[in-house]
């Protein structure tokens, strides 16, 4: 059965802790927490203090997005905040083994991501390190984007990439009824979504529709 990581980022900053409960038992099963630092996507969101915060009031698995330049700097902050899996980007100038190492060094999971117009095969040298890949279906800095038709063939191509190891593979970007469906059908482990769980108060609902259930 597919997971449903609902995205606070579209969720009310001013209830952020009574959100995430009724998301919790609304049958989510991750929170999506977006990083942004105004450099790698033209936007900022949260620090970590926030998630330490929710952490200590609500016992979820927190999935921590890092879209950032320099993740080496962010990854210790959303650890020792009380992150579950850390992700950054393939597509930074840093290194990406020492990072994917400093993420288990804290004993969590580690996942790398892919923006749409990234091939596949820039995550194949780091395919036995690594716990998840996040395939963006739309580019990373804003909510409400339109889903990138060529993402169930990258799943497919990823899952084959992936054969036999236990490796997560997640999608985030312009989820909905239709494209939850689109990505399940391809074999995606964990959805992403805003918007469609958030567009009203009735989140057991919303969840159970993504599933398909």
């Amino acid at each position: 059965m597919v997971k449903i990581a609902p995205s606070i980022l579209s969720a009310n900053v001013l209830r952020f802790e009574d959100e995430i409960e009724a998301l919790k038992k609304g049958g989510a099963d991750y929170i999506h927490f977006d990083v942004m630092d105004g450099y790698f996507v033209p936007n900022i969101t949260f620090g970590p203090q926030i998630l330490k915060q929710a952490k200590s009031s609500i016992n979820i698995p927190y999935d921590v997005h890092l879209m950032v330049e320099k993740p080496s700097i962010f990854i210790p902050w959303y650890a020792k905040a009380g992150a579950d899996i850390i992700t950054f980007h393939v597509e930074i100038k840093e290194e990406i083994i020492s990072n994917i190492e400093l993420i288990k060094s804290f004993g969590l999971k580690a996942g790398l991501s892919l923006k749409p117009d990234t091939d596949i095969d820039a995550i194949k040298p780091y395919i036995d390190m690594i716990d998840l890949i996040l395939v963006m279906s739309v580019n990373p800095g804003f909510g409400g984007q339109k889903f990138n038709e060529n993402t169930p063939n990258k799943i497919r191509q990823i899952k084959e990439m992936i054969g036999n190891r236990k490796i997560l593979v997640e999608v985030d970007g312009g989820i909905n009824n239709d494209t939850a469906k689109l990505c399940i059908d391809s074999g995606v482990d964990i959805l992403v979504a805003g918007t469609s769980v958030f567009k009203d108060n009735n989140y057991d609902k919303n969840i159970k529709e993504l599933k398909g259930e």
